[in-house]
């Protein structure tokens, strides 16, 4: 079944809710990437929080994740929209260690505690919104919820989870985040409480086949969900051709003389889908000609 996100609100509006499965898209990301499996965790609980946060924004909005934790991952770089597109990339991608005390995957230790964790929306019109937030857990799912209470001071749970099958490719992921608008009920807020603290690991539900939906129903009680909408969800990549021809036209009639005269042709290779670009000596001398021009 395919990827898919649910917007939901919960106990009278008292509580905004996201879910996504997000096992597909996670399973592409790694395979262009040929993540290992501590890494396949990392960028897929990223990518699990970041289209949850695109789908947050509104019209052509666009934002970016980047967990910095000084770990050996290296950086986490995740590109999401508010119409389920979502992209990204580890730094290693070779990354993997034994399973740590809790028998699961030690994302804490493949990316870091000693960092930032620092989101970026792209609001058009030039217009940018940046909060950074110290990486308090390096679990991602605790730095995303202190990222909504710290910097957009909203009191939130995010739950994120990724399973590996032992050939590498992915078995289950997505996660949730539920949100508290302001008014809430304490009575509310305790039940919400005791369900998460009692629920089973995200990853785990959605092996089991539940579903967004189900999901949520398992968080926040099947009698309290009221879901307005849902959207499909896809690993996506706006690279092209045209756009790295751009950035080689950048550089200057100097530096794309001197790849003619070094290597006679150049190659681009996208970060977010390792696509390839090659641009023949042809191309490059109509660059300096359009730059001439």
């Amino acid at each position: 079944m395919s990827d898919y996100l649910v917007r939901a609100l919960a106990f009278d509006g008292k509580v905004r809710a996201f879910s996504v499965r997000t096992t597909e898209t996670v399973g592409e990301a790694q395979q262009r990437h040929d993540t290992w499996p501590t890494a396949s965790a990392a960028l897929g609980r990223s990518m699990t929080a970041g289209v949850m946060m695109g789908a947050m924004l509104k019209g052509d909005d666009k934002i970016t994740v980047k967990v910095e934790g000084k770990g050996p991952i290296g950086a986490i770089i995740v590109d999401s929209n508010s119409k389920g597109e979502v992209r990204g990339y580890v730094s290693h991608p070779h990354t993997h260690f034994d399973l740590n005390e809790h028998g699961k995957l030690d994302v804490r230790r493949a990316v870091g505690t000693d960092g930032l964790l620092t989101i970026v929306k792209d609001l058009g019109m030039r217009d940018f919104f940046t909060g950074s937030v110290p990486i308090v857990s390096g679990e991602l799912g605790e730095d995303f919820t202190y990222y909504f209470v710290a910097s957009e001071q909203v009191p939130s749970s995010v739950g994120l989870g990724v399973l590996v099958n032992p050939d590498n490719t992915i078995l289950a992921a997505g996660g949730f985040i539920i949100q508290l608008m302001p008014g809430i009920e304490d009575d509310t807020i305790s039940v919400i409480e005791s369900k998460l603290s009692e629920m089973e690991p995200v990853s785990k539900l959605i092996a089991k086949g539940l579903s967004p939906e189900e999901l949520l129903q398992e968080v926040l009680g099947a009698e309290n969900v009221q879901v307005l909408d849902k959207m499909s969800v896809s690993f996506d990549c706006n690279c092209s051709k045209e756009r790295f021809g751009t950035a080689i036209l950048g550089l200057g009639e100097a530096e794309i003389q001197e790849i003619i005269d070094d290597e006679g042709q150049a190659e681009a290779q996208c970060h977010f889908c390792m696509e390839k670009y090659h641009f023949s000596q042809e191309d490059l001398e109509s660059f300096i000609n359009e730059i001439k021009s």
